[in-house]
């Protein structure tokens, strides 16, 4: 059975109809479909179209159709051309010819675009929860690590010592944005399309306010060309998805690092490792190079679907099949990527002591021109003495701290001075404010950081 097969004489040609036909994926739409049907059905009640007795008996037979997808013992035809089309035939098979009414005044236009929407309010707060559980593994790695001294890089360079639970609680804030940006777009993903018909506007007297009340959106379309054209929310998700994998990938770039001989500030648990087929000492983050190469995939599907859209005209074009594949994909790659790195992160082993030793005095210059600034000195002389002490301690293959020892007097500073500028914790914890490393200031943003997530350790 197709929805519009009156106008045509024979049939669709096999291979136009599986390239046509879109059950394949959209059937994950079904339970949005269904009760999409049943509020539909009850305004055409209210219209006046559909009887009591009518109304009844259709959302009876959808209720049976809903029980059937959640048990999984819905039977789909090889005649389904799209989910609309099995619910559809099915529901005529239950109740007979009054099925024939529930479509009346709607578009598969619309009708799919409403789907589409529950669909993804639907699934958002889930995806939420990952990214939620995600910064709960990050927030119980810097409650850990609040004195743990870590290098801090810029250009991939050490610049100046940090604290390791300010390191996880970056990562933390980027996610943190990820999630309000999902909070978002439910804003605007919570327009309703319905009634919109194909593209004028359905001809009957619906209610499209108790309507959309109905099915809990917040708003109804205000014109109905844009409505069943519209895809911005499904590029929107995209892009939040996309810009997940990004942050992603940067955290998952920095663990492959950091787990490395060549820095081994981070020991990976062997329930997120695997192994070499040929090397036996092998220990691969693999993991988190998968994280970091999601990122290229989700970043691939929203370009996909913007060139999809960019050269559509108004309303409903049959490009708009292509919108959902790519949501689902991305939806699907996140809710299995989150949860693995959650507990990959969980169980990270940091090597307080490396992490310590390669913090070094030139990384505490920074520190050394301050002191001098507060000797008075003006902050551009101060770096360009601290600069020189720089090179000549490189010159003659000493640490910056010996060199400054050596010109101490000439520095005005006292032994005191010296050892103070070079003690990496004091450095870190001269950074007191808002935001800064300073562990105070940490223990600000690690309480702000659990009470977004809720957790309590």
């Amino acid at each position: 059975m197709t929805l519009w097969g009156g106008r045509f004489k024979g049939k669709l040609d096999q291979t136009a109809w599986v390239m046509n036909a879109s059950l394949p994926f959209d059937q994950r739409l079904a339970s949005q479909d269904v009760l999409g049907s049943m509020a539909w059905a009850g305004a055409l009640m209210k219209a006046g179209v559909l009887s009591i007795v009518e109304t009844a008996t259709i959302t009876t037979g959808l209720e049976t159709i809903l029980a059937e997808f959640e048990s999984g013992d819905f039977a789909f035809s090889e005649n389904d051309e799209d989910i609309h089309t099995a619910v559809e035939r099915r529901l005529g098979e239950l109740i007979g010819a009054v099925a024939g009414k529930l479509h009346t005044g709607r578009s598969r236009n619309d009708q799919v675009a409403t789907d589409f929407r529950l669909w993804l309010l639907d699934e958002i707060p889930g995806l939420d929860s990952a990214l939620q559980n995600l910064q709960k593994s990050l927030v119980e790695q810097a409650e850990a690590n609040q004195e743990t001294l870590i290098p801090g890089y810029t250009h991939m360079q050490r610049a100046q010592p940090i604290t390791l639970a300010h390191w996880f609680l970056s990562h933390f804030w980027a996610l943190q944005r990820d999630r309000e940006r999902l909070l978002d777009l439910c804003k605007r993903t919570s327009v309703m399309p319905l009634g919109s018909g194909a593209l004028a506007g359905t001809a009957f007297p619906i209610d499209r306010e108790a309507l959309a009340e109905s099915l809990g959106f917040d708003m109804i379309s205000p014109n109905s060309l844009d409505a069943v054209s519209d895809r911005d929310f499904a590029a929107e998700f995209l892009f939040c998805a996309a810009m997940t994998g990004v942050h992603i990938s940067k955290l998952c770039e920095a663990v492959v690092l950091f787990s490395s001989a060549e820095f081994g500030f981070f020991e990976l648990s062997d329930a997120y490792s695997t192994g070499s087929s040929l090397m036996p000492q092998k220990k691969n983050p693999d993991l988190f190079e998968l994280g970091r190469g999601k990122a290229g995939v989700l970043v691939g599907l929203l370009s996909g679907l913007l060139t999809t859209l960019k050269g559509l005209p108004s309303t409903y074009d049959k490009d708009l099949q292509e919108d959902k594949v790519p949501v689902f994909q991305a939806l699907d790659t996140l809710l299995a990527v989150l949860p693995a790195l959650a507990g990959a992160i969980a169980t990270i082993t940091a090597r307080h002591e490396k992490m310590r030793t390669a913090i070094d005095a030139s990384m505490l210059a920074t520190d050394l021109a301050d002191m001098l600034v507060g000797k008075g000195m003006p902050f551009r002389e101060a770096h360009g003495v601290v600069g020189r002490l720089v090179r000549e301690a490189a010159e003659k293959d000493v640490s910056l701290e010996q060199q400054v020892v050596e010109e101490r007097q000439a520095l005005g500073l006292s032994e005191g001075d010296v050892i103070q500028c070079f003690d990496p914790l004091e450095s870190v914890k001269r950074r007191n404010v808002i935001g800064g490393a300073a562990p105070e200031a940490v223990k600000v943003q690690l309480a702000k950081a659990k009470e977004l997530t809720g957790w309590t350790g």
